[in-house]
């Protein structure tokens, strides 16, 4: 073996052991930002359910309160297509790296300046539109962030593990739902005066620790392989460069249109299950605070199980196909997730909304990183990727707790209309899967 034989052999686990600190870099990178976001949300979602009518809307009765709070936590989704545009324009013609640190300052920013609101009792109307001010930049911010996370991730993994890889943000975002649960539980014994007098503003400063260990992350990362020799191959597309949205939908607008209908039953059922059933366990079943908590918290450790294991069945059997099971387990399982919460007991609410997170949930979230990352090219995926989820999340994810409360008001308490709602979301997922893999045979 000549010298030059044995270097270059030498160099080969040399290189592949660099490749895998990359991806280890990236995935966590994108994680943690993700648990941010998502702690943020879950956080603002459990407070709407739980303290945030009675301090900022004090003048309404309890069902209008909740009402009007979860029409605020619907607010910050208004704007996230908009903060997803421009972030992801700069994500793709500037680089994944500035556009992810400019995401997490926002939201984190945001979710501290929450802490430190002034409540209605002190200032009067000022407060909720202090509160609904922060929602927008909160939701800004949050417009591109796992759309870029999914992006970095699925940039740096092989094609045969991408949506194992991706599946990993997307069940960062159950953590940052489960550890905003556990937030609010821990604060949940203390008599409700001390509650609502200060202890509610704890949770939300504490994501400034958070905050800065993901800032610190992510001012470490490298530009992805992937985005660089696309930049590379742009040259002789500067013209497409200067605004990726315009080259995303001259290039590519079924992918865009059916990528928005896909994250329709995934987007109902996460904010049935992280927002509004919590809400619908204490308010209109009358379960205790600390029970409701506890379910939910149970529950979502299935979820963060679910989706990376899905994910690695999407990666051997396809990710349409895991992404229809996770649809249409939802779909069959809808009134008996309600049947379990209504009989107020622990253990089977736990158990259902355990099922539908580690299920439906996982096997939405386990393929849908890849299946939106392989639907678009390299120089314009950001914002493929962005404008599709959070265009649905301004029709779907913001304001499914407020119609899903609506519903239940409409339907005399009983939760018939909100089951339905989402048979509806899921139904038009798999239709949609369906279609991209009709689409894809034909082109």
């Amino acid at each position: 073996m000549t010298q030059t034989e044995s270097t270059m052999r030498d160099a080969l686990p040399a290189k592949e052991a660099a490749k895998a600190a990359n991806i280890r870099r990236a995935v966590t990178a994108a994680t943690v930002g993700t648990v941010i976001e998502w702690y943020d949300y879950a956080l603002y979602g459990a407070a709407s359910g739980l303290i945030i009518s009675k301090l900022f809307f004090p003048d309404l009765s309890p069902v209008n309160g909740v009402l009007a709070a979860f029409a605020t936590f619907a607010v910050g989704y208004f704007i996230r297509p908009l903060g997803g545009l421009v972030i992801s324009h700069i994500g793709d013609r500037f680089g994944r790296k500035p556009a992810l640190i400019l995401s997490i300052s926002l939201m984190g920013a945001a979710t501290v300046a929450m802490g430190f609101l002034p409540v209605h009792a002190q200032v009067g109307i000022l407060a909720p539109i202090l509160l609904i001010l922060l929602r927008l930049l909160q939701g800004f911010g949050a417009g591109a962030e796992l759309a870029g996370a999914i992006t970095l991730v699925a940039e740096y993994a092989p094609a045969d593990k991408r949506a194992f890889y991706t599946a990993i943000p997307n069940a960062a975002t159950v953590v940052g739902i489960m550890l905003a649960t556990l937030a609010f539980l821990a604060i949940s014994y203390v008599p409700e005066e001390m509650l609502l007098g200060w202890l509610w503003r704890v949770p939300f400063l504490v994501s400034a620790l958070l905050f800065v260990v993901a800032l610190y992350i992510r001012n470490q990362l490298d530009e992805t392989p992937e985005y660089k020799a696309a930049m590379q191959n742009a040259e002789t597309r500067r013209h497409e460069q200067k605004v990726p949205v315009g080259a995303l939908l001259r290039g590519s607008p079924r992918e865009v249109v059916f990528g928005f209908l896909t994250v329709t039953g995934h987007n109902a059922n996460a904010y049935i299950l992280s927002a509004f059933a919590l809400s619908y366990m204490t308010n209109t079943l009358g379960m205790s605070r600390t029970s409701s908590l506890t379910a939910t918290v149970v529950a979502t450790v299935c979820g963060i199980v679910g989706a990376p294991l899905l994910g690695m069945l999407a990666d051997r059997i396809g990710s349409a196909k895991v992404y229809m099971l996770g649809a249409g387990f939802v779909f069959v399982f809808a009134f008996p997730l309600f049947w379990a919460l209504d009989t107020r007991n622990i253990v089977l609410a736990a158990i259902a909304m355990g099922l539908c997170y580690g299920i439906g949930f996982g096997g939405m979230a386990g393929a849908q990183g890849a299946f939106l990352a392989n639907l678009f090219p390299t120089r314009y995926r950001f914002s493929g990727i962005a404008v599709t989820r959070e265009l649905n999340g301004v029709l779907v994810a913001g304001p499914t707790p407020l119609i899903a409360s609506a519903l239940v008001q409409y339907g005399d308490g009983r939760p018939t209309y909100v089951a339905l709602y989402l048979m509806l979301c899921c139904a038009l997922t798999i239709v949609s899967v369906l279609a991209v893999r009709h689409l894809s045979a034909h082109d």
